[in-house]
């Protein structure tokens, strides 16, 4: 049995330590977290990889124990599903915040959405940065390290250099490479899938 001990950490955190034990081939796994919403999220996880969940409030915190009975059979099985959904596929990131409301708040998740990426396999083949999402891709971005460890692991990052130039900032790009609107155009349009935010 393998313990995780995830109090204390924001999402996604307590859900990617579960997922490296779980693609590690553990069959049994108790994860502690210290609030609902984290019990909410490994419990989903765990029920999505067919793990029989058990939770327990302790004094100390919320228990969560995930057990497999036949782990080959069924990772084998997640492979060959895996395998099967792969596509050439990636995203255009149009914004340095995810989602409406709060620029602070948008600003942390999309810090947490690329950290999650990154920590996430199968990666994307490409990520493709416009208009205020070229931010991401320079001198001061939060998310720099989790980018540079995509690109250094083959996913293809791209920012539009009109939109660099429009924000004075293309001497400032620290990862990947300055494309043009047909190389995009064309990245998108040789795409099965992708993926607007």
């Amino acid at each position: 049995m393998k313990l995780v001990d995830a109090r204390g950490l924001a999402c996604p955190q307590p859900v990617l330590l579960t997922k490296k034990e779980a693609d590690s081939g553990e069959l049994k796994i108790t994860v502690i977290v210290d609030n609902d919403t984290a019990k909410q999220n490994v419990t989903k996880f765990g029920t999505k990889l067919q793990y029989d969940i058990k939770s327990e409030n302790k004094e100390d915190g919320i228990y969560i124990t995930l057990s497999k009975a036949n782990e080959h059979e069924d990772i084998m099985e997640a492979a060959i599903v895996i395998e099967k959904n792969s596509t050439k596929s990636g995203y255009v990131i149009t914004t340095d915040k995810l989602g409406k409301g709060s620029d602070d708040l948008g600003k942390i998740l999309m810090k947490s959405f690329l950290y999650t990426l990154s920590e996430t396999k199968p990666y994307p083949e490409f990520l493709i940065f416009l208009n205020s999402g070229v931010k991401l891709t320079t001198l001061g971005s939060d998310s720099l390290e989790d980018l540079k460890k995509l690109n250094e692991d083959g996913v293809k990052i791209v920012s539009c250099g009109t939109c660099l130039d429009f924000f004075e900032i293309k001497s400032n790009l620290q990862v990947g490479s300055i494309s043009n609107m047909y190389d995009i155009v064309e990245i998108i349009t040789e795409s099965e899938k992708t993926i607007t935010i």
